[in-house]
């Protein structure tokens, strides 16, 4: 696509994650798309992709200005991606729907990112943040703190800036 991308290798491990859990990939949501990078990897092992995000980058971006038309461009290529304009917050008011896979990657704050994976875990039986390790004391501790409060499994993968990986068992049961 031309950018490059701090997901790194995650790419490599995302069929590993959907196979370790046995997770369906039918849809999978994404709060946190800038570019499309992720978006794109993970339109190759799910049949529908729903990418949300305001497009204007924020106070951890380089990129500061609407790029909406630059990411849908750079999505052509993937017909199963839909992308939504809109701030996660907004997105989640009285949405019901579920998932089988949900990425967070928005601002690196602690609120949001506990807020967006809170509405997350209840709607999808893994949710990944990426950002574990380059914001520690806030998506780092948001994964944890989402772990411990609602019981999930928590796995870390450390490369590529860190990845936090949360299994809500009782929606992969069903």
């Amino acid at each position: 696509m031309g950018k490059p991308s701090a997901w790194g290798d995650i790419p490599t491990i995302i069929k590993d994650i959907i196979t370790r859990f046995d997770l369906k990939t039918e849809k999978a949501l994404e709060f946190g798309v800038e570019f499309g990078f992720s978006t794109s990897c993970l339109a190759n092992y799910f049949d529908s992709v729903i990418g949300v995000d305001t497009f204007e980058g924020d106070a951890h971006t380089t990129h500061k200005g609407d790029h909406f038309d630059m990411t849908k461009n750079n999505m052509k290529p993937w017909t199963n991606i839909k992308l939504v304009k809109s701030r996660f917050e907004d997105y989640i008011v009285d949405n019901e729907e579920m998932f089988d896979l949900c990425h967070i990657d928005i601002v690196h704050d602690y609120q949001p990112t506990f807020d967006a994976g809170e509405w997350a875990i209840q709607h999808c039986p893994v949710t990944i943040f990426h950002d574990t390790h380059s914001f520690p004391s806030s998506v780092g501790v948001a994964v944890k703190d989402l772990a411990e409060k609602h019981n999930l499994e928590h796995y870390d993968y450390p490369n590529s800036h860190g990845l936090g990986i949360l299994v809500n068992k009782k929606l992969l049961q069903k």
